[in-house]
């Protein structure tokens, strides 16, 4: 079994929810939390995670990724401590495998959390 990560994000510190996000939401849906990335950012919302990745020299095209709760199986966050820079949240999905990395500003039991109550909810 292939257990590499169909894709990794790493996420850095919680931000101000992007204004241009709301074209991307569905009616009814809302953002609730954001988090700055290397490139852009990754917003939670009452339905999805939504990661953004600005791409290129110029940043002016963009790739959106939309992973839907429901389709997360399970998910798992490791850390050492309030010293351990190296935190990280795995996702097992329908799609594969997806790893987070979390950068020294982020909070691993803040996404831990966002992440339980947005699975949780929609089962």
């Amino acid at each position: 079994m292939d257990t590499a990560p169909l894709l990794t994000w790493t996420l850095q510190n919680e931000i101000p929810i992007p204004d241009d996000v709301s074209a991307l939401l569905l009616q009814g849906e809302q953002a609730i939390a954001a988090f700055r990335t290397f490139r852009d950012s990754a917003v939670f919302t009452t339905k999805r995670l939504i990661v953004r990745d600005a791409q290129g020299i110029t940043g002016k095209k963009v790739e959106i990724y939309s992973l839907p709760y429901s389709a997360i199986n399970m998910w798992s966050s490791e850390n050492a401590g309030k010293l351990d820079f190296n935190s990280e949240i795995e996702l097992w999905t329908r799609a594969g495998h997806i790893k987070v990395k979390l950068a020294k500003g982020a909070d691993v039991r803040r996404l831990d959390s966002l992440i339980a109550w947005a699975v949780l909810q929609s089962s």
